[in-house]
């Protein structure tokens, strides 16, 4: 929900929620300017040029539900079942985007559907259809089989960085 709300608009919600807006704000761009996310991203802009970014952002979103056990002591799927009760529970406070989304996500599994490489395909598929297949997107599984093991090893490294960026955000919010 917070990739759709500009600028002060974030302003129009409770602390809380505000809080969960500056929190994803300031993880978007410490991801952006990190040295092993644009590592990453290295791989990809010959062929996927800005979106490249996005893909690689799929592609950790991957490498954390693959290997969930390693970072949580929760199960994915009570995880996953919780996230969209919470969803349906708070919905009139969703944005109209995010409340449009929620039932193709919900229907589709996406949160559980990123452990697999098919269910990666199937995002970027998804995603390339709303750029009217321009982005291309739709074939970065490729580079994912390909380049499998060095972005794992980048995303367990950049993983361990932004968990205590966002430990120590949290503590000043």
């Amino acid at each position: 929900m917070a990739d759709g709300i500009r600028g002060k608009q974030f302003e129009n919600y409770s602390e809380e929620i505000q809080k969960g807006i500056l929190l994803h704000r300031a993880i978007d761009t410490f991801t952006d300017a990190h040295p092993i996310f644009r590592e990453s991203t290295k791989r990809l802009h010959e062929r996927y040029h800005h979106y490249a970014g996005v893909i690689v952002d799929i592609f950790y979103d991957h490498f954390l539900a693959k290997n969930w056990a390693n970072y949580s002591n929760e199960n994915l799927e009570e995880y996953v079942s919780r996230f969209y009760q919470s969803m349906h529970t708070h919905y009139d406070f969703l944005s109209e985007k995010a409340q449009n989304i929620l039932p193709y996500m919900e229907k589709q599994n996406w949160l559980s559907s990123y452990q697999s490489i098919e269910g990666i395909h199937q995002i970027l598929t998804q995603m390339d259809r709303r750029t009217n297949n321009s982005s291309n997107m739709r074939f970065a599984s490729e580079e994912l089989q390909m380049y499998y093991s060095d972005f794992e090893q980048e995303f367990s490294l950049f993983f361990e960085e932004i968990k205590i960026h966002c430990a120590l955000k949290l503590k000043t919010a």
